[in-house]
């Protein structure tokens, strides 16, 4: 393996505390999503991948709409993400543009003591 590229998720103006928590990959591989949680950051990072040559290009820095969001997952369907906010007590729901990448609060917001993961389960396992 060979580094191709090195991207920060973080503004290049920041200074202060900061640990990435979660990497996913969308459910058609045209977009990675990164956690930040920290000093002033708390947010959920969006890069496009590239077709071409795998490179990752900025989309967009979306408030994880809590504190400290541990971790994420995007919904089977593609068109959902629920950030974990560890430190708020909150689930938040995001809408996914399937064509984009953005996020867009859904305005739902589940209340759920310390939450650290979330897993869909497939139907077959209900």
């Amino acid at each position: 393996m060979t580094t191709k590229q090195t991207v920060s998720s973080l503004p290049d103006d920041f200074k202060g505390d900061n640990r990435e928590a979660e990497i996913v990959v969308d459910t058609k591989g045209k977009f990675l999503y990164v956690s930040n949680r920290g000093d002033a950051t708390n947010n959920i990072v969006v890069f496009r991948i590239s077709t071409d040559d795998g490179t990752l290009s900025f989309v967009q820095r979306m408030s994880s709409g809590g504190k400290i969001p541990r971790d994420f997952a995007i919904d089977p369907t593609g068109k959902w993400l629920l950030a974990a906010n560890h430190q708020s007590n909150n689930i938040e729901v995001f809408r996914i543009d399937g064509d984009t990448g953005r996020l867009t609060p859904a305005s739902q917001i589940i209340g759920i003591y310390d939450p650290v993961c979330v897993v869909f389960v497939p139907a077959a396992y209900q």
